[in-house]
């Protein structure tokens, strides 16, 4: 089953020093891209989160956006001292250089890093939290990832049954439509009252045969649309493998177009390559 680059998924936890909560979104691109946002309290979880993405995922640009919300649940704050006498004893230092230094704030003591710890917990129980709920996150998108890449798949498969139906059609008439080609030559020489060798005429006759053999454009356009089939039913990472068969599918398409000598020949062209232009925007979304 192939997958598209396509999801969403959020997760959210309550763990004991606060909330956490996982934001996954995932977008069509040619690699993988990760990108990113972490609380700095758990910067260090950047190293697991790009492996558990590089093992989970192929393709697509990913935004992991982590927030935690910190709960101090009414604790008393506490005040590491010694940072604090370090501090007081650094501004008592420079206030002596200063000849009318302003008196030292008590807040902005507290507001130095490191001098109030609001939560004394263990952080490695709060990484650990984090991680786990990022797995679940990851294993939500991936599931997403693969409903859509069922859908997507059915949606190719639709076009893929159009593609066959026109290439059958077209075969059928392509007899039919040769035929109408020399009877129109014979009614214009009729027109024209100019009689021709019969010898001569078959050869006009059979060059225009070749000229307007389709044939091979139809058993190409066909042997692609089998493959085609047999790369969404294989599934994995399948995108770059199906966007080269729109390109083969649209160069067959081309030529049949160049080929045409009769509307309906025509008119086939164009609905196979709407039909490709349709399977390429599909496509552009899977893994």
């Amino acid at each position: 089953m192939v997958h598209s680059m396509t999801a969403f998924a959020r997760c959210e936890r309550a763990a004991a020093q606060g909330t956490l909560s996982w934001e996954l979104r995932s977008v069509n691109h040619r690699y993988l891209e990760p990108h990113l946002r972490l609380p700095d309290a758990l910067r260090d979880l950047e190293g697991s989160v790009r492996e558990a993405l590089r093992q989970g995922l192929s393709r697509g640009k990913v935004e992991c956006t982590l927030r935690y919300t910190e709960e101090t649940g009414g604790q008393p704050l506490q005040v590491d001292r010694e940072r604090a006498t370090q501090l007081i004893a650094a501004a008592e230092t420079v206030a002596a250089l200063l000849k009318q230094p302003a008196p030292l704030n008590p807040l902005e003591v507290l507001a130095w890093p490191g001098v109030l710890v609001a939560d004394a917990s263990d952080p490695q129980a709060l990484s650990t939290a984090a991680n786990e709920l990022f797995a679940q996150a990851l294993a939500e998108l991936k599931a997403g990832r693969v409903r859509e890449g069922a859908e997507l798949a059915r949606l190719i498969n639709d076009r893929l049954d159009a593609m066959s139906s026109e290439v059958a059609t077209l075969r059928s008439l392509v007899p039919q439509m040769l035929s109408v080609q020399r009877q129109k030559i014979l009614d214009r020489c009729a027109d024209l009252q100019a009689e021709l060798d019969p010898q001569r005429l078959e050869q006009e006759m059979v060059l225009l045969a070749q000229k307007s053999d389709v044939a091979e454009e139809l058993d190409r356009l066909a042997t692609h649309v089998t493959e085609v089939r047999r790369v969404l039913k294989a599934g994995g990472a399948a995108g770059r493998r199906l966007d080269f068969l729109m390109q083969e599918l649209n160069r067959e398409a081309n030529t049949l177009g160049s080929k045409a000598f009769d509307p309906r020949s025509t008119q086939a062209a164009v609905n196979l390559k709407v039909l490709i232009e349709q399977m390429r925007e599909q496509v552009q979304n899977i893994e």
